[in-house]
């Protein structure tokens, strides 16, 4: 039998260092565990030992033979009492008034600014100082009678009223009466006469079903970081003020930042200003969403270390982005990820349900259906924002009038090559003549010429902006450097490749020193611009708007020389054709008046063996290559 041994006096002193690898012993080795992810920290062993030891051990007699481990060292019978000092009775904390309206401005600045984040909250009750505004829509007398405020029996000091005097009661209800407007209040009932006012179409109602706002409560309750994609084009037309009052009301904790998509259709001035008035209210990045040149994704996965890194204690954090449809939520998660991993297309409605996509090892991204504000929203304005498929509208000519209103005339002119027109249905037949959209009896098919002027508005092609507030006419570049904010920030700036550069100093006086400024002269715009809308082209614009120039010149060039290039090559083939026996010597004599021929570059000389070689398209494919019968034929 092995030797064997019993304690019956206390356990080791504190000091003795336990060096077993045990896995209740709070002082091993956590480093290179074997199978265990989670080692027990010393509070889970003491609860654990707490759970086996939770009884003393005593003799038959009831003597104790060995203390539990959460009680006393003191003999057994011995008494034990408290101290009398006054110290137990009094308050443990006092705080003054002042103190306190400090701490109460402190914390709801911190709370309303988007920029700072409460990292631990206090233990005091905080909710006892929006008790004011809990109790405000509650009648006074129902909480507080009036024998509690008024007579011998009143239990306060002072009577809680808002005006100190009957004046100021009858300048505050004059002025409720002045600014109070019919129109927005929603609690007045009206008489609708039983009739509800439908959707014209059923399309209209793209975005408003119950199972896609479903959906988008899903991804809510599952994000720690919401990301409202907004169109560049049109900002403030679609965000959701509905679901942004929802977040800051029901869903505090969660963080709200804003992404300025297809800044690519605008100009830089216009992403500027409309990322410095967003930026005030939630912190804004102007992005591109595009495999091949993004811009902004090293500032957008930069913003996403950081907001993983504020919440260490979870695994991982999940981005959920939300917005209208065909905003591009999906392409910007394929830029993120530099693959396609969500289906993305130039129409409304190709995301159907959420999904989950692993950025990296710590954020997850949840892509989540477009949804649509329910009120404050027409027909002409879903069609316009790209809510709406465009072949599924029955007139769709009728939108055609608000597209020609948005986009100026020389973009009309220099986009469908028609000069000049008396109404929108006299452009819509004069295009149709120009594409051959005709039907019987040579008449204009006018449904299928506003379907493409439709599609072409929805996916860029028409240059057009909603100027921010303040600025419908564009500043000059003297008066914008004037009102430019001053440089020495934190300044991350991103190269075309997506390689970030982080320079600059912080301020001390700076409130936000640490705010994200992007290089906005790297955005590669990809629609022309005249000089009413972009005063002030970069350095980068410039050189692409030369680029263009120089390849249409060397294309009409190319077109010019082309005919000329295919009568040299059929003079000399009918000289090879002359026998052997005459010597036939054409040399060439230069007049004056003919000009001299222009040297074909080598780019020009790949493009028209190109446009001469035959295309396999078609029935012709079957000319070239008989694919069908290709394996008889060996």
């Amino acid at each position: 039998m092995g030797k064997t041994s019993s304690r019956t006096g206390p356990p080791r002193k504190e000091g003795y260092i336990k060096k077993h690898n045990h896995s209740m012993n709070p002082n091993r080795s956590t480093e290179n565990l074997k199978g265990v992810a989670n080692p027990r920290s010393k509070s889970t062993i003491n609860r654990l030992q707490m759970y086996r030891n939770f009884k003393a051990k005593r003799a038959k007699n009831g003597e104790m033979l060995q203390a539990a481990p959460f009680q006393g060292w003191v003999n057994s019978g011995t008494m034990a009492r408290v101290e009398p000092n006054p110290k137990w009775f009094g308050n443990s904390r006092v705080i003054g008034q002042s103190a306190l309206q400090k701490f109460q401005d402190e914390l709801g600045t911190a709370i309303k600014d988007p920029y700072q984040v409460v990292m631990r909250a206090t233990r005091l009750p905080v909710t006892l100082l929006n008790e004011k505004a809990k109790n405000a829509r509650v009648h006074i007398l129902d909480t507080e009678g009036f024998d509690k405020v008024f007579g011998p029996k009143k239990n306060r000091k002072r009577v809680n009223l808002k005006f100190r005097d009957v004046e100021s009661l009858t300048e505050t209800a004059s002025t409720t009466q002045e600014t109070y407007d019919n129109s927005k209040d929603h609690d007045l009932l009206r008489d609708d006469g039983g009739v509800k006012q439908a959707t014209s179409e059923w399309i209209m109602g793209a975005g408003l079903s119950k199972r896609i706002w479903n959906e988008l409560y899903k991804v809510i309750d599952s994000s720690d970081v919401v990301i409202q994609v907004l169109d560049a084009r049109d900002p403030m037309g679609t965000r959701s003020p509905q679901l942004e009052a929802f977040l800051k009301e029901e869903k505090k904790h969660k963080h709200l930042i804003f992404i300025l998509n297809k800044v690519d259709l605008i100009p830089n001035w216009v992403t500027q200003r409309w990322v410095a008035i967003l930026s005030a209210e939630y912190p804004t990045i102007a992005f591109h969403a595009s495999l091949n040149h993004p811009f902004g994704k090293g500032a957008l996965i930069n913003l996403l270390r950081q907001f993983g890194k504020l919440h260490d204690d979870k695994k991982q954090i999940s981005v959920g982005l939300i917005g209208y449809p065909n905003v591009g939520k999906s392409s910007v998660i394929n830029t993120l990820r530099s693959k396609k991993v969500c289906k993305v297309a130039p129409i409304a409605g190709e995301t159907k349900v959420w999904q989950y996509i692993t950025l990296m090892k710590k954020i997850f991204l949840i892509d989540c259906p477009g949804v649509v504000n329910a009120v404050g929203e027409s027909d002409t304005d879903k069609v316009l924002k790209g809510v709406v498929r465009t072949e599924l509208v029955e007139n769709p000519d009728d939108y055609i009038p608000a597209v020609m209103e948005r986009v100026r005339k020389e973009y009309l002119v220099k986009t469908y090559k028609i000069d000049d027109w008396d109404s929108p249905q006299d452009f819509l037949k004069k295009l149709a003549h120009k594409g051959g959209k005709l039907l019987k009896k040579g008449e204009p098919d006018y449904a299928i010429v506003a379907r493409m002027v439709l599609n072409d508005w929805q996916r860029g092609k028409l240059p057009f902006y909603v100027p921010p507030a303040g600025f419908e006419n564009p500043l000059s570049a003297k008066a914008v450097i004037e009102t430019a904010p001053a440089a020495d920030k934190v300044v991350i700036t991103e190269a075309a490749n997506g390689d970030v550069q982080v320079s600059g100093e912080i301020k001390k006086d700076d409130p936000n020193p640490f705010q994200i400024v992007q290089d906005f002269s790297q955005i590669r715009v990809v629609l022309d611009y005249n000089k009413e809308d972009n005063p002030f082209p970069t350095k980068e614009e410039k050189e692409a708007a030369m680029t263009r120039k120089k390849q249409k010149i060397e294309m009409k060039e190319a077109n010019k020389n082309k005919s000329k290039y295919v009568a040299h090559d059929s003079d000399s083939s009918e000289s090879d054709v002359a026998s052997d026996d005459e010597d036939v010597r054409n040399d060439p004599i230069p007049s004056p008046v003919q000009k001299p021929q222009l040297k074909l570059t080598s780019k020009m000389r790949r493009r028209i063996e190109r446009e001469q070689k035959r295309k396999k398209i078609g029935s012709n494919f079957y000319e070239v290559a008989n694919v069908k019968n290709r394996s008889h034929r060996k």
